[in-house]
């Protein structure tokens, strides 16, 4: 990865009549970066990443991929660009092989080219073995393995995956993360989207947007690290209870739900784990965990949009 700047992001604005998808963006992606987008639904990553895929027009603002002007040129970036949308959008009929054909076509992949790329795409995509199967009769993991090997076949040095693992099991999301990593080794730059925070966490550097705005863009670890804190996991007998005890309680700054655990941030575990106990004991709550836990991407995530949310 290199510092140059090659998705450059300005002031980004796209409206749809009076809604305001994207509220004056600014973004810079290095050329080999695995940039992350997260954020809630509806919070403008699909609008972004088509936005830059040249697929919406820009209401106002400047993006420059690679020195393109995408406003003033958007076909010159054609060719630099692989666009991965978040629904299966490939055809059911064709099979596999078939499909990486048309696409080829489209992007005016010669045959000597197809002839060269195709078993390395299938190889790379783990598909060689499901070649002659219809799309449409593909597991779900494999049709995204199936969208990237199509979104790669003109060989784009950008590329632009919008949620690529939602939907499918543990297992193909690992699979499609491995694939990832290894195009980004390969130095290829890459955005991604996505509502998982362990994934962010795979990212060189992250922007979390939120109703059209970027409320944060920095590694995760600099984002992880600004929950300014401690954390506790707690569970006990009822835990909607225990939020209540807990969130007027000195030196507690957030309670976040996890299902029936509190992830409680404190200014120090070591001063307030025990008048913690004392509160919740002295209310009759059962306490069945409480121990010191590291804040992840998620516990982050929360609390700067609960911040964002108060402003």
């Amino acid at each position: 990865m290199t510092d140059q700047a090659y998705i450059q992001i300005n002031e980004l604005t796209r409206k749809f009549k009076d809604k305001v998808a994207l509220n004056q963006i600014n973004l810079t992606v290095k050329q080999g970066e695995l940039f992350g987008l997260v954020g809630p639904d509806g919070a403008g990553k699909t609008t972004l990443l088509r936005t830059l895929a040249g697929l919406l027009t820009i209401t106002e603002g400047e993006v420059l991929v690679d020195g393109f002007d995408l406003r003033k040129d958007p076909e010159s970036l054609k060719s630099h660009l692989g666009y991965m949308a978040q629904e299966f959008s490939l055809y059911g009929k064709l099979s596999v092989l078939e499909n990486m054909q048309f696409f080829a076509e489209l992007y005016d992949v010669s045959p000597s080219q197809q002839k060269e790329r195709f078993p390395k795409l299938l190889e790379f995509a783990r598909l060689t073995e499901f070649q002659n199967r219809r799309a449409a009769n593909l597991s779900g993991g494999m049709k995204k393995k199936l969208a990237l090997a199509c979104t790669l076949v003109h060989q784009p040095p950008i590329l632009l995956l919008d949620e690529p693992t939602t939907g499918v099991d543990p297992i193909s999301r690992r699979e499609f993360w491995k694939i990832l990593n290894n195009l980004h080794v390969q130095g290829t730059t890459i955005m991604v989207s996505t509502p998982y925070m362990d994934e962010a966490d795979r990212c060189s550097q992250v922007a979390l947007i939120y109703r059209g705005s970027i409320v944060e863009c920095d590694s995760p670890a600099a984002i992880r690290g600004q929950l300014a804190g401690e954390m506790l996991r707690i569970i006990t007998s009822d835990w909607l209870r225990a939020r209540e005890v807990l969130l007027p309680l000195p030196g507690v700054k957030e309670v976040q739900s996890y299902g029936e655990a509190l992830h409680v941030l404190v200014d120090s575990t070591s001063i307030r784990t025990r008048a913690v106990e004392k509160a919740l004991t002295g209310n009759g709550l059962e306490i069945k965990e409480i121990r010191e836990i590291t804040p992840r991407m998620e516990e982050a995530f929360i609390s700067l949009i609960r911040k964002m949310d108060r402003a």
